[in-house]
C-alpha cells in the first residue's frame, strides 16, 4: 500500500507539472507562434497608450524577452523556492509556493488566491454533503419503488435539476426567495471561524442551488446502479441466508453500488474545488471560478496560470483520494 501511495504521489505531482506546461505554452508560447513579439505582450499589460518606456520596463520585468524555457523554469523555481518582483518602485518578494506576481493589479498571486480558496472550499463541501446525502437517498429509495408515484416523480425531478442550467435556478431562487419572500439573508461570504450560524446561514441558497444539479445526476446513477446490483447472485444468496432487508440493501447492494459514484464524486469535487465559475458568478461569491473569469476577462495571465494550477492539484489530489478509497468501498478491489 505504501508502494502504492508513493508511485501515485509522484505521478500526481508529474501530472500537476505537465498541466502547469502546457497551460504556460498556451499563454506565453503559442502567441510567440503566432507571431506575436515580446513588446505585443508587454503592451497587454501596460494600460491604454502606454509609452515605449513603459512598455520596455514590463518587458524586463515579466521576462518576456527570455526564451519561454527560461520563463517556465522561473514559474516552477518561484513555486518552489520562492521569487522577487520588480514593480518599479519597490521589490516585492514572494515566498513559496509563488505562482506568480499580477502587474495588472499589483498583487501577489498567491496571497489572492489563498484569499478565495475558503469561499470556494465552502461553497464545495457545503453543495457535497446535501448532493450526496439527496442524490443517493433519493436514488435507492426509486430503485426500490420502481415504477411508483415516488420513482416517476423523483426521476422528472431529476430530469430537471439535469436540464437547468444553474445561472437560471440561481437567480430565479434569489429573486424570490431572497428578494421578494425574505425567506433567507443576501448572499454573502463570512468565515467559518469568526461565526459558522452566519457562514452557513448565508450560503445554503447556493449550497441548495448546486446541489440541486448534482444531486438530479447522482440519484439517476443510483437508481440504475441499484436496478442493476439487486438481481446480482450474491443478493439473491444474502436474502436467501434469511438476512435483513436492510442489511442487504445497505451492506451488499448500496455497497456495490458507491463505485462509480464514488469515481464521480471524486472528479466533480476536484473541479468544482477549481472554481465554480456559474454558481460564484451569479451569487456574487469571490472564489476562485470569479477570479479565474477576471483573469481571462482582464488577460491577467499570471492570475489564471496560478488559478489553473491550483485546480490542476485539486482534480489530481481528489483523484488519488479516490483510487485509496475503492479498497475500503469494495472489498473486491485490492492496491498491489
Amino acid at each position: 500500500m505504501i508502494a502504492y501511495i508513493v508511485r501515485r504521489l509522484v505521478g500526481a505531482a508529474a501530472l500537476v507539472v505537465i498541466i502547469s506546461a502546457v497551460t504556460f505554452s498556451i499563454f506565453f508560447l503559442l502567441p510567440r507562434l503566432a507571431g506575436t513579439t515580446p513588446d505585443d505582450l508587454a503592451s497587454r499589460f501596460a494600460g491604454k497608450s502606454p509609452t515605449p518606456e513603459t512598455v520596455q520596463a514590463i518587458k524586463e520585468r515579466f521576462g518576456f524577452d527570455d526564451p519561454v524555457p527560461v520563463q517556465y523554469a522561473r514559474f516552477l523555481k518561484g513555486v518552489v523556492a520562492g521569487s522577487e518582483y520588480d514593480t518599479g518602485t519597490d521589490v516585492i518578494d514572494c515566498p513559496a509556493p509563488c505562482f506568480g506576481y499580477s502587474f495588472r493589479d499589483n498583487i501577489n498571486v498567491t496571497d489572492v488566491l489563498l484569499d478565495r480558496i475558503p469561499v470556494t472550499l465552502s461553497l464545495v463541501v457545503g453543495a457535497a454533503v446535501l448532493w450526496l446525502l439527496a442524490g443517493v437517498s433519493i436514488g435507492v429509495l426509486s430503485a426500490l419503488r420502481k415504477g411508483t408515484v415516488f420513482d416517476r416523480a423523483a426521476m422528472l425531478m431529476a430530469l430537471a435539476g439535469v436540464s437547468l442550467p444553474i445561472f437560471f435556478t440561481g437567480l430565479l431562487s434569489l429573486t424570490f426567495i431572497v428578494h421578494q419572500w425574505d425567506l433567507l439573508p443576501p448572499v454573502s461570504y463570512h468565515s467559518f471561524l469568526d461565526n459558522p450560524f452566519k457562514w452557513a446561514g448565508n450560503l445554503i441558497l447556493p449550497w441548495v442551488t448546486l446541489s440541486f444539479l448534482y444531486a438530479a445526476m447522482y440519484a439517476r446513477m443510483t437508481r440504475a446502479g441499484m436496478l442493476d446490483t439487486m438481481n446480482e447472485d450474491y443478493i439473491r444468496t444474502a436474502r436467501a441466508k434469511g438476512l435483513p432487508e436492510k442489511t442487504v440493501i445497505t451492506k451488499h447492494a448500496l455497497r456495490g453500488t458507491l463505485t462509480p459514484l464514488l469515481t464521480m464524486f471524486g472528479m466533480d469535487i476536484g473541479l468544482l474545488l477549481g472554481g465554480a465559475v456559474l454558481t460564484e458568478s451569479t451569487f456574487s461569491l469571490h472564489g476562485l471560478g470569479e477570479l479565474a473569469l477576471a483573469g481571462v476577462i482582464g488577460s491577467d495571465l499570471p492570475v489564471v496560470l496560478g488559478v489553473v494550477s491550483v485546480a490542476a492539484l485539486f482534480v489530481v489530489l481528489a483523484n488519488l483520494v479516490v483510487d485509496l478509497l475503492y479498497g475500503v468501498v469494495d472489498p473486491r478491489v485490492r492496491h498491489n
